[in-house]
């Protein structure tokens, strides 16, 4: 527990540090762009390695791919800053760069084709690796420029982060002191009821907190705490979804890269299902 609280800080004063420091970078943010790419570099390998080696997919071209992804959100301020054609909206970069990705899994596995019984599926955990690592991060690359103020859009970035972590934080703690009742006995037999509900409390607890040094949430403190147990709920899932997939691959943790956590996978699961969340929220608020 030690080691996990002193690595969890580390690593909060390293996003915190990116996401401020990178607003007078404004409007290409190379910070977070490098940031973005070390993680969608070092969890794609570990998810790659996940599966099993009869439906593996290429590594270079599944790394590649989803950097590929990743990078396309930079699209527009790098054509607007050097007078390129600007798409019309941000996403469209993004989802020619997912295509492309595609095309190019196929050629690839059209090239290597000898027996049946492992192309689809490899194909398959290609095209999952690149949305997983590549098109649901996106999410929380574009609330960089969702709002013209880099230090709103700061604001909203670290609200994404902070409240799914502080429910990780929250579930840990008390279900470690306090569970009792196993959630998902077959898929994480350490969760419990408790344990989620404390992660929901603190989820809302961290929405609210942030709403209060900032007018994040224009209809006041009703709509922090719906956030805080929407987006709350998408991270627990966001960390069921990861359990599935290391449980499904017979394996404990996705690395052990992180002292404490496991590997990189482990550390951002949750923030990769409630980035979505948070961005429809924020985007339509």
């Amino acid at each position: 527990m030690r080691t996990r609280i002193i690595v969890g800080t580390l690593l909060a004063l390293a996003v915190g540090a990116v996401l401020i420091g990178d607003q007078w970078l404004a409007p290409v943010f190379p910070c977070l762009f490098a940031c973005i790419a070390m993680l969608g570099l070092l969890s794609s390998r570990e998810l790659v390695r996940l599966y099993p080696p009869i439906f593996r997919p290429n590594l270079q071209l599944t790394v590649l791919s989803v950097l590929l992804v990743l990078s396309a959100n930079w699209y527009q301020p790098l054509a607007a800053l050097l007078s390129l054609p600007v798409a019309r909206s941000p996403w469209v970069p993004v989802l020619f760069a997912f295509v492309l990705a595609m095309l190019a899994a196929f050629l690839y596995e059209l090239a290597r084709y000898r027996e049946p019984g492992a192309a689809v599926p490899r194909l398959a955990l290609t095209l999952f690796t690149i949305a997983y690592i590549g098109l649901l991060p996106s999410f929380f690359a574009q609330l960089r420029w969702l709002h013209p103020d880099p230090a709103r859009a700061s604001l909203l970035m670290c609200l994404t982060i902070a409240v799914p972590k502080f429910g990780d934080v929250g579930a840990y703690f008390i279900g470690t002191f306090f569970g009792r009742t196993k959630m998902t006995p077959i898929l994480s037999p350490k969760k419990t009821w408790e344990g989620a509900t404390g992660g929901l409390l603190f989820s809302v607890a961290m929405a609210v907190g942030l709403g209060f040094i900032a007018p994040i949430f224009p209809r006041g403190l009703f709509e922090a705490v719906a956030f805080g147990v929407i987006v709350g709920i998408a991270g627990m899932l966001g960390d069921l979804a990861e359990s599935l997939i290391k449980r499904d691959c017979q394996t404990k943790d996705a690395s052990h890269t992180l002292p404490g956590f496991g590997g990189m996978l482990d550390v951002i699961d949750s923030v990769l299902f409630a980035a979505p969340v948070a961005y429809a929220w924020l985007h339509l608020a």
